[in-house]
């Protein structure tokens, strides 16, 4: 029922229109006794009744006129079919569109902690496949039942009109159905819910190996691939076919019933037409009208198969629309200020899940100042990092902004103060001035250029066929990882953010450039903090300060000279990289 309701929220636009066509298909569905009737007439009244001859021959007006209603009704219901059909999808369609933008926008707004939760894979077959199943039920399964039952009524308003004890001959039957019905929704629906997991894990799989082609080619795994994707879509094929093989199971029962209406009114209905009970223009009625109770009977097999896909797509979509983040966006519309840039971690403590990646870290930051940060793999350089724009919360503690916690900061304020450069790069597929320019469209042309060079990209990018109007293809391909680690930083300097956080973002590219990188970082035209993450000393000699991390915790903080002297890990990784000596304290 709550599901039920939540579509009729979602449909408040388009009420007026569905309402109408429920009602246009109770209507549409109700002439269908019109024909049966009409043909009662003719028969009774111009070819097997007692005056049969005589009437043919003097009421030719009455033999049209009955022809001419039959036909025009016919036409009537028809017209009324289409334009009630035209209503179903306007609306249904209509609502699919508003849902799938609020649902986008409710993906949109998620914080980090959703999506390390939630498989790309499954969120596409939400918005996707599940989506167009609720669209389906709105636009005919709905319209199926409402037609179906509506014409099963007035089959039988209509039969009773006629003769009372034939009608309760047919409906003798209708318990049955029920029960088989009703048996046949209760064992399904659990295997609807499985069918679209499993459809599920074989989108994420089909989304993982294809943005990962270069990985799989890399390493030579397409068999283990083709293996793995194999394996799910048996998985699918499996439970779509187990569904379908149930619905076989209980389909000879209910159209063995559906065709037994055909047999009770020829023995019953024979019988009645013999004795005087019922003319046979009557017994024609019934004969023509009879589909008015199997269709339905065939269909609610039918639809109990479609409204458990419905449920069990419905419940994921509900999912996503209900989801509330943790950490909440408002988008307030305030003047937003630009930061100084002080930063401060206050005993800062950070759980995911059950693991703790950070423990009681405490540093200050000036404006200005610019900070490496280095550690083993797995030590929370990169987690630190991403509590100060909050794409997570901290667990224990405080990070401070201006000396405002994070947290008590509008987020679009906070994050448009703050310039990112992410470990994993990544490039939309638009042009290179596109991508470069994704944080402020209104970047000029000489702009561009300029933090291209800035960020040693002009180079290479002038030499790409159309230059900076080159279409990157999908993630970068086409480019070097230190090609895409250059764009991705010129992009992170084009918005000018008075923070700017570049997370191993000179990995990829050479010693010279990355020596033109840091002159360029060191002479930016505007005030900047900056926080590097890099594990080349070459790359955090000339920072101001430098942070080093071992298992979550701040162990070492100093100049590069200062941290030479203390023989920690920092002249370790020093003498690794400028002597090759191997790993000492001495």
């Amino acid at each position: 029922m709550f599901q039920l309701k939540w579509l009729w929220k979602n449909l408040e636009k388009d009420r007026a229109r569905y309402i109408l066509a429920l009602c246009l298909s109770v209507v549409c569905s109700s002439l269908t006794i019109a024909t049966p009737y009409f043909s009662q007439r003719i028969v009774d009244t111009f070819i097997a009744g007692d005056h049969a001859a005589q009437n043919l021959s003097q009421e030719k007006g009455l033999l049209i006129t009955l022809c001419l209603a039959m036909i025009g009704f016919s036409l009537l219901r028809t017209g009324l079919s289409y334009f009630t059909t035209m209503q179903y999808e306007h609306s249904s369609q209509n609502m699919l569109y508003r849902i799938r933008v609020f649902l986008y926008n409710k993906i949109q707004e998620q914080d980090m902690h959703y999506y390390d939760h939630n498989r790309t894979g499954d969120l596409m077959t939400k918005m996707t496949g599940d989506l167009d199943m609720v669209r389906h039920t709105m636009a005919w399964i709905f319209k199926t039942i409402i037609e179906s039952l509506t014409i099963f009524l007035a089959a039988m308003v209509y039969f009773f009109t006629i003769d009372v004890k034939l009608t309760l001959w047919m409906l003798i039957l209708s318990p049955p159905v029920f029960v088989v019905s009703f048996l046949f929704a209760r064992r399904v629906r659990p295997m609807y819910i499985d069918l679209r997991e499993r459809l599920s894990q074989l989108n994420t799989t089909t989304q993982e190996n294809i943005s990962g082609n270069r990985v799989v080619k890399a390493f030579a795994r397409e068999a283990y691939e083709i293996e793995k994707f194999t394996d799910k879509n048996i998985n699918f094929l499996k439970a779509n076919k187990t569904a379908a093989l149930v619905w076989l199971d209980y389909f000879p029962y209910l159209e063995t019933l559906a065709q037994a209406f055909n047999v009770i009114l020829m023995i019953a209905g024979g019988l009645y037409v013999m004795n005087g009970r019922i003319t046979f223009g009557e017994y024609a009625a019934f004969s023509s009208l009879i589909w008015g109770l199997s269709n339905p009977m065939r269909n609610i097999g039918i639809i109990i198969n479609d409204i458990q896909r419905f449920f069990a797509s419905l419940s994921k979509i509900v999912e996503i629309y209900y989801a509330r983040p943790g950490i909440v966006n408002e988008h307030q519309a305030t003047d937003k200020r630009r930061f100084e840039g002080t930063i401060e971690f206050e005993n800062v403590s950070f759980k995911y899940d059950t693991k703790t990646v950070l423990d009681q870290v405490s540093f200050k930051i000036r404006p200005g100042e610019t900070v490496a940060i280095m550690g083993s793999t797995g030590s929370g350089k990169t987690t630190l990092v991403n509590l100060i724009p909050r794409f997570y919360d901290v667990t224990e503690g405080r990070v401070l902004v201006d000396g405002t916690d994070v947290r008590n900061l509008e987020l679009d304020e906070l994050r448009g103060n703050i310039g990112v450069a992410t470990q994993d790069v990544l490039l939309f597929s638009d042009t290179v001035d596109g991508n470069i320019a994704y944080g402020d469209p209104e970047l000029s042309e000489e702009e561009t250029v300029n933090y291209a060079r800035l960020a040693a990209a002009h180079d290479f990018i002038t030499r790409m066929p159309e230059g900076y109007d080159t279409i990157v293809g999908e993630r970068g391909v086409g480019l070097s990882g230190g090609q895409k680690q250059r764009i991705a930083l010129a992009r992170a300097l084009a918005v000018r953010r008075p923070i700017l956080i570049l997370d191993d973002t000179t990995s990829a590219v050479d010693l010279e450039t990355e020596e033109h990188i840091q002159n360029s970082l060191r002479s930016l035209d505007y005030p900047c903090t900056k926080i590097i993450i890099a594990q080349r000393v070459s790359t955090t000699a000339e920072a101001d300060r430098i942070l080093i991390f071992e298992g979550g915790q701040l162990i070492e903080e100093g100049t590069h000279a200062e941290l030479l002297a203390k023989r920690g890990y920092y002249y370790e990784v020093f003498m690794l990289q400028n002597e090759g000596i191997g790993r000492q304290v001495g």
